[in-house]
């Protein structure tokens, strides 16, 4: 926001003559004080914000006379007719002879350029999107506006080169705008911060699922999403997989939410099964008796009826053991 800052004349006895300007006759000097004007220069003077006009010499004088500085970039400079008449009166011109028309006092500004936040923003989504630094990104969410900067020079050429900064949360992503002159330097830097939003897809549950149920086509529906994080390479639809426990109906389907089915029990234990060992030209069975139970592809004991002996085997899915040494 613009800082407003008011001339005030203190004790303009202490200083100079106070006197009061004329509302009749034409006067040796008329001032006329628009509401508003815009200045190129930073130092004020009395005939860049008024119009001047009578005796040319006393014209040449007052004209010179300054009324302040402008100090920092976006200041206003509030000038009244009570400071207008001080500066005259101690620069020796006789306010008695002196006409002010217009406003009651005048808000100077200098000439510049602002670059609005909402400017900064925009451009940096327009590198992002061209970037393209991750494909399945459709938007970013604006997480702290810039300030807006104003730069001194009206006529000044400045272009914008908008680069990448490395950010500690990796659900933000952070665009560096450097404001650069023709000259190559740099008169500002503004950081425009942004939350990514990713295109993802989701696993809902269409109805109550109960514990244990497998998940299919009929009980759950695929959408279309946006969050905040990326989705893996690898997600599939959570088809075949069983509920852990109970999901009620419009429940968003997550990894921790189901498992993978676990296979058939083939093998009980104490049950005879079919013990083979093989070698390249030679295949030897025997009859055996399971000391534990186990799936296809579980590595068991077994005792062979005859020798007593145990051995591991793993269990192939015709139900035999081949054997382990």
């Amino acid at each position: 926001m613009n800082k407003k800052f008011l001339f005030t004349v203190f004790s303009l006895s202490l200083m100079c003559v106070v006197c009061q300007a004329s509302d009749d006759g034409n006067g040796d000097l008329q001032i006329y004080m628009p509401r508003e004007i815009t200045v190129s220069d930073s130092s004020i003077k009395l005939g860049q914000v008024a119009i001047v006009r009578g005796d040319e010499s006393i014209v040449a004088r007052a004209s010179e006379i300054s009324l302040g500085k402008i100090s920092m970039p976006g200041q206003k400079v509030v000038i009244d007719r009570a400071v207008l008449l001080g500066r005259l009166a101690c620069n020796q011109i006789d306010c008695s002879k002196v006409k002010l028309t217009g406003a009651e006092k005048i808000t100077v500004s200098r000439q510049q350029q602002v670059i609005k936040a909402d400017e900064f923003v925009e451009f940096a989504k327009t590198f992002l999107k061209k970037k393209k630094t991750v494909n399945s990104t459709c938007s970013f969410e604006l997480v702290r506006m810039p300030k807006e900067l104003l730069i001194e020079t009206a006529d000044e050429k400045i272009q914008m080169q908008p680069s990448l900064m490395q950010s500690g949360a990796l659900s933000e992503v952070n665009v560096q705008i450097a404001v650069i002159k023709e000259d190559g330097s740099t008169i500002a830097k503004r950081k425009v911060s942004f939350r990514p939003k990713y295109q993802v897809r989701k696993a809902i549950a269409l109805i109550d699922i109960a514990a244990g149920e497998t998940i299919n086509e009929n009980n759950i529906k695929i959408e279309k999403a946006v969050s905040n994080y990326p989705q893996s390479a690898g997600w599939m639809p959570p088809y075949g997989l069983i509920a852990k426990r109970p999901l009620a109906a419009k429940t968003v389907i997550n990894p921790n939410t189901v498992r993978l089915p676990q296979a058939e029990i083939i093998v009980k234990r104490n049950q005879n099964v079919v013990i083979r060992a093989q070698s390249p030209g030679i295949l030897i069975t025997a009859i055996g008796k399971a000391l534990q139970k186990g799936r296809v592809g579980d590595c068991i004991k077994v005792r062979n009826v005859d020798s007593k002996r145990i051995i591991t085997g793993i269990i192939s899915e015709d139900g035999a053991i081949e054997a382990v040494f």
